[in-house]
């Protein structure tokens, strides 16, 4: 995959995040800027940060519980060491920061 067909994976994972978050009605904030999708618990303050790494072809999940790498593997995003699935990893930081669960759906 090059470049150009990364970012626009990542844009349309961005997309259908902040929609999840609006759909949801949770108390949570997101700011879209630079190739990073801030996302804010209004409840405490707390962020979840996810990042675009086109050099390495990763999505980068910064959260309380930590800092993980994923790599898109047969259309999913995965963990690049654990394996597990982005998705599953965004609903259980959003679950343990802001007490909300958010129906993602990428």
């Amino acid at each position: 995959m090059n470049e150009a067909q990364f970012n626009q994976l990542v844009d349309e994972l961005m997309f259908s995040i902040e929609e999840s978050i609006d759909d949801s009605g949770a108390d949570m904030d997101y700011e879209n800027s630079a190739g990073m999708l801030t996302i804010t618990c209004e409840t405490n303050g707390t962020q979840i940060i996810l990042s675009r790494q086109a050099a390495v072809g990763e999505i980068w999940l910064a959260a309380k519980s930590g800092g993980y790498h994923f790599k898109l593997q047969e259309g999913v995003w995965c963990n690049t060491v654990s394996g597990e699935p982005l998705i599953d990893m965004l609903n259980q930081a959003c679950l343990a920061q802001s007490g909300e669960t958010i129906g993602f759906d990428f």
